[in-house]
């Protein structure tokens, strides 16, 4: 086999492999996103707060919140030193290295219906999302 056709297999794997990857990790988010309330967010003083961990990804993937309620993400690192550590949420702006260890506090305004809130690391390898209903 020559350096070419090699090369070609091992990127076809690779693509092959990614979308086998985000696709089934799709229809499992779905089946795990009931009505059922978020077991990371939680409500205090009228502001909601969503906690996410970023260590090899953030968890969890993907968060049901509120809509009309002003709402704060809270990103805990604990020995984080991969790309989950570069976070980029584009719907406000925030772009930051966060701390190896430690908590980030994002405000996120008030999300309107419908709303998703999207972070993924600068490597967009690893991504979440808050959904507001």
């Amino acid at each position: 086999m020559n350096k070419n056709s090699l090369a070609s297999l091992l990127i076809s794997v690779a693509l092959i492999g990614g979308m086998m990857y985000f696709l089934s990790d799709a229809k499992i988010t779905e089946k795990n996103t009931p009505n059922a309330p978020s077991q990371n967010v939680y409500t205090q003083d009228g502001i909601q707060y969503v906690n996410v961990t970023a260590k090899g990804g953030y968890t969890p993937r993907v968060t049901e919140i509120e809509s009309g309620v002003p709402t704060k993400l809270i990103v805990t690192t604990n020995n984080t030193y991969d790309c989950s550590s570069a976070l980029v949420i584009r719907n406000v702006g925030f772009q930051k290295m966060l701390q190896p260890s430690g908590e980030e506090v994002i405000d996120l305004g008030t999300p309107k219906s419908g709303d998703i809130i999207s972070g993924v690391c600068s490597m967009g390898m690893y991504s979440f999302a808050l959904r507001a209903k």
